[in-house]
C-alpha cells in the first residue's frame, strides 16, 4: 500500500487523498471517502496536521471506530494515540507547515513524499497488528 500512495502523491493527488486513494484499492475504506480526503490536504488548507496523518487516522476510524462491527471507540481512541505517536517518533511533529519547510512545487513534494510513506507504514503496521 506504502508504493501505492506514493505513487499516486508523485502523480498529483494530495497527502490525504494518496493514502485514502490506495486504502481504497486494498479494500479497507469505501470510495466514497475519497471526496473527504480532499479537505485534509496542506494541513486541512491551514498548515495544520500533516494531511497524510489525518488520513492515517480517517481510515483507522473508518475500520475501528464507533458503530463499526470490527471494534468500539475505546479501540479507535487507542489506535489513533498510537498513529500520532508513532509519527513524532519518526519525524518529531505533526504539523504539516513545520514539516514541509515552507517550500512549495516540487520541493514539497519531494519532502512531503516521506511523510506520506511514514503515515501509509504506520497504518499497514497498526492494522497488521489487529488481524
Amino acid at each position: 500500500m506504502k508504493e501505492k500512495a506514493a505513487e499516486y502523491f508523485k502523480n498529483g493527488y494530495s497527502c490525504s487523498e494518496s493514502l485514502i486513494k490506495a486504502a481504497i484499492e486494498e479494500g479497507l475504506c469505501p470510495a466514497e471517502l475519497m471526496p473527504v480526503a480532499t479537505a485534509f490536504s496542506g494541513g486541512m488548507s491551514s498548515g495544520c496536521l500533516c494531511g497524510a496523518l489525518a488520513a492515517a487516522q480517517i481510515i483507522s476510524g473508518y475500520k475501528f471506530g464507533r458503530e463499526n462491527s470490527q471494534s468500539n471507540e475505546v479501540c479507535a481512541r487507542e489506535n489513533a494515540a498510537k498513529i500520532v505517536e508513532e509519527f513524532k517518533k519518526r519525524n518529531k511533529i505533526t504539523c504539516c507547515r513545520v514539516l514541509s519547510g515552507g517550500l512549495e512545487g516540487s520541493a514539497k513534494k519531494e519532502r512531503c513524499s516521506k511523510y506520506v510513506s511514514d503515515a501509509c507504514e504506520i497504518l499497514e503496521d497498526l492494522l497488521k497488528s489487529k488481524v
